[in-house]
């Protein structure tokens, strides 16, 4: 006899997300981390990173982050870890700053492509932003254009 699942243990990635790995300047998500995503025991994905990405045909999806680890000052901004991470996974660049996680442990708040980061819900990255004490690497708002 099967269990009911909640909705959070099966559920998969939007339709919004796109899937595959895009091309330069192609679309990919960006994501703040759920209720179960367990940031203590996490040593990669640290907290305030910033999380972009695409979903896979099997409903898993794959993220390219960047946390900022050794202070660079460029990286400070969280827009700016975003466009980093997801500069390296547009260009397939070999990194450890890469995970298949299950779509469960991901929301996502909005998309990133070559033109800019388009928001959707800019009160998620806030709450990310704040569980890191990091409000003072946020966008301005909810629209980050670098091509106009």
């Amino acid at each position: 006899m099967s269990q009911d699942k909640s909705v959070t243990e099966v559920s998969t990635y939007g339709k919004d997300t796109p899937v595959g790995r895009p091309d330069t300047d192609g679309r990919a998500a960006v994501f703040v981390p759920t209720e179960s995503f367990d940031a203590a025991n996490n040593a990669n994905i640290r907290l305030g990173a910033g999380i972009v990405g695409f979903g896979n045909p099997d409903g898993t999806l794959t993220v390219y982050f960047e946390s900022n680890r050794f202070d660079e000052t460029s990286l400070h901004k969280w827009e700016n870890k975003a466009r980093k991470a997801y500069d390296r996974m547009v260009m397939g660049a070999p990194t450890v700053s890469k995970a298949k996680l299950n779509a469960n442990m991901l929301e996502q708040i909005g998309i990133i492509d070559g033109m800019g980061i388009h928001l959707k819900q800019p009160e998620r990255l806030e709450q990310w932003l704040q569980r890191a004490n990091a409000m003072d690497t946020a966008p301005a708002g909810p629209v980050t254009l670098w091509k106009k």
